[in-house]
């Protein structure tokens, strides 16, 4: 890209600090199974044991994050995630889930590491 005057623009595609990938360890409550979730699952997880009964919903979270996806994720890993559809209103009403973690969880141990 060429600026006006005929100087080079400087790209900045290097990131300030490495991309970092989520492990997270917890305790599956009723039977005491160990269980490592990796990346988003495992943030999703985060994010959901954080919430506790308020649950979460795509408004809570960065925007362009899959949060359904995610779900999906920890669902087909045999965790129990309620979602309830609920209305917003606003400029730009609409319709989202908010979901909650209904598996009792506990986390054990919580590591970002550099990707």
């Amino acid at each position: 890209m060429t600026s006006i005057s005929g100087d080079f623009a400087q790209a900045k595609s290097i990131p300030g600090s490495a991309p970092t990938k989520s492990t997270v360890t917890i305790r599956i409550e009723p039977d005491g199974r160990i269980v490592r979730l990796h990346g988003r699952a495992g943030w999703m997880m985060r994010k959901l044991v954080d919430a506790g009964k308020r649950g979460v919903t795509t408004l809570d979270l960065p925007t362009g994050v899959r949060v359904s996806h995610y779900v999906y994720l920890l669902r087909r890993d045999g965790f129990i995630v309620s979602a309830e559809n609920e209305s917003h209103g606003g400029e730009f009403p609409c319709r989202h889930s908010r979901y909650r973690i209904e598996t009792p969880v506990t986390i054990l141990a919580d590591v970002a590491t550099a990707a």
